[in-house]
């Protein structure tokens, strides 16, 4: 498996790209002029926390599909009032990406190319989602007891 590709990444905002490259977590505290850092699955996002408001991009690796410790960490990020990109790393597949986004990714970066199609096709999946998540969207449980 090889690098994902962050240069083109599949990216859902409507703000320019960052241009420069994420750094590590430990890389990112000893700098002060880092916009774009990376997490990986061992670093805990809340260590970020005071930094949101400087940060215009947040990679988070997955090393393997089945590495759910980026979904936890995205919430994190997102519940804390990041409003940057947010992009998924790595290993990530068709069928999570609906999930992903749910969670607050708007960027991803497979390591095996997505068509950015068939991305749309499997973020409308499920019009209807049963868990309260960062997406704004209402819960069927909501609805149904207001």
């Amino acid at each position: 498996m090889g690098e994902p590709e962050t240069a083109n990444p599949l990216r859902f905002r409507d703000d320019e790209p960052v241009g420069d490259p994420a750094v590590t977590v430990d890389a990112f505290a000893a700098q002060t002029n880092a916009n774009a850092v990376r997490l990986e699955p061992g670093d805990d996002a809340r260590d970020l926390l005071p930094y949101l408001d400087r940060l215009a991009l947040i990679e988070i690796n997955f090393p393997t599909y089945g590495d759910g410790r980026g979904y936890s960490a995205a919430r994190i990020l997102r519940e804390h009032g990041f409003a940057g990109e947010l992009r998924a790393v790595g290993d990530v597949l068709l069928d999570q990406l609906s999930h992903m986004r749910r969670c607050g990714f708007d960027s991803f970066a497979p390591e095996a190319p997505i068509d950015p199609a068939a991305a749309e096709r499997a973020f409308a999946t499920w019009p209807d989602v049963y868990q309260k998540t960062v997406d704004d969207r209402t819960p069927i449980w909501a609805k149904r007891h207001g």
